[in-house]
């Protein structure tokens, strides 16, 4: 008997797809889901790497360009007022907001410098919320997926139980294939919950250290603008 059961168990197909085809409509659907929300977290996480990677190459051009010792009219003519870079951005801001500022005299309107201080403060608030954008989601897959999966392993566990009551009987080759259907839910949402909390937990601190940077770029331009101001 024993070895009979075991012969049945062998020739049921384990594979991923199998479980997949044999599982109920709401273990199917909460699969799909959970595989579609790992590929766009992927996404999210190669286009995050790449343009954090292409923010600090851009950030550490223009700060070579920005203490050379080139006039910044000069450099303000040179990248325009609409440039493509972020760190050329806030310092386009605040070159924008003070030739806006310079009367005809050669001196400034009254309360320059907080208004340049808004204006790259705005800049910043921009390029981080670009920075930021994608990674709620990670977050939100990273928190929720597991139980989404956990759901389905619910749901999956009572579809077998409701089979063996159906059958009477509780041999392996009943049992087996509903628990494996069950479990592979349980392993998609931990598949799609473990890298989008490790590479949130990453990107986040990243976004943090670039963002920062800006803020630091945009503190010694504002000290250099207001020695200019105070002359």
């Amino acid at each position: 008997m024993e070895t009979e059961l075991l012969s049945a168990a062998q020739e049921i197909d384990f594979s991923l797809w199998a479980l997949f085809a044999r599982a109920t409509l709401t273990v199917k659907l909460v699969m799909i889901m959970l595989i579609v929300a790992s590929f766009w977290s992927w996404a999210i996480i190669v286009q995050k790497i790449i343009a954090y990677r292409n923010s600090r190459a851009e950030a550490a051009v223009f700060d070579r360009a920005f203490w050379s010792g080139e006039p910044l009219d000069e450099l303000f003519d040179k990248i325009g007022a609409t440039p493509s870079g972020a760190s050329q951005k806030v310092f386009a801001a605040g070159m924008t907001e003070w030739r806006r500022n310079l009367r005809q005299d050669g001196g400034f309107i009254a309360g320059a410098q907080s208004r340049i201080d808004r204006s790259m403060d705005v800049a910043i608030a921009k390029e981080s919320e670009k920075l930021t954008s994608g990674l709620n989601f990670l977050a939100t897959v990273g928190s929720t997926a597991p139980f989404v999966g956990l759901f389905g392993t619910v749901m999956g566990i009572m579809n077998a139980f409701i089979e063996i009551a159906a059958q009477q009987n509780t041999n392996l080759a009943v049992v087996a294939p509903g628990i494996a259907e069950a479990l592979l839910a349980t392993g998609l949402g931990l598949l799609a919950a473990i890298p989008a909390v490790i590479f949130y937990n990453k990107l986040s601190s990243d976004s943090d250290r670039i963002i920062a940077s800006y803020e630091a770029f945009a503190d010694e331009f504002a000290t250099i603008l207001s020695r200019e101001l105070d002359s």
